[in-house]
């Protein structure tokens, strides 16, 4: 079984998605935009450029999102998104990049139960928490 984040941008996932694909090292395998699909005609004409449906993979994962419509758009409230380094040197490189235009709630640093956890909001209002496990 695996579970694959679904996250709703307002407007900007195509941009969201490049950034993570920057920062996490994975690869868009999906950007489509509501133009290009049976929907473009129910979404506002400036919406037709955004995004209908992402998918970043990322190794054995994948992050999937899309714009939704202003109408449907509500910020993320009670979750995180969890990226688990390989290494500290990893967790200290996406921390930095994640967090630049965003807010840091926790920094990174050594826990009980790991070598660094820190938590932020990403500059498209994403909450991520990156737990490193492992010194090396």
């Amino acid at each position: 079984m695996q579970f694959t984040p679904y996250l709703n941008f307002n407007g900007q996932c195509e941009a969201a998605f490049k950034f993570y694909e920057q920062c996490l090292g994975g690869k868009i395998a999906t950007l489509v935009t509501f133009a290009t699909t049976p929907m473009a005609d129910e979404v506002p004409p400036d919406w037709r450029n955004k995004i209908c449906h992402a998918t970043l993979l990322l190794g054995e994962s994948a992050l999937m999102g899309c714009d939704s419509t202003p109408d449907r758009y509500e910020a993320i409230h009670g979750v995180s998104i969890t990226y688990v380094p390989k290494n500290m040197a990893e967790a200290e490189r996406v921390f930095k990049k994640m967090s630049e235009n965003g807010k840091v709630i926790m920094a990174l640093q050594k826990t009980f139960w790991a070598v660094g956890f820190g938590m932020l909001v990403d500059q498209f209002g994403v909450p991520w928490m990156i737990n490193c496990e492992n010194a090396a």
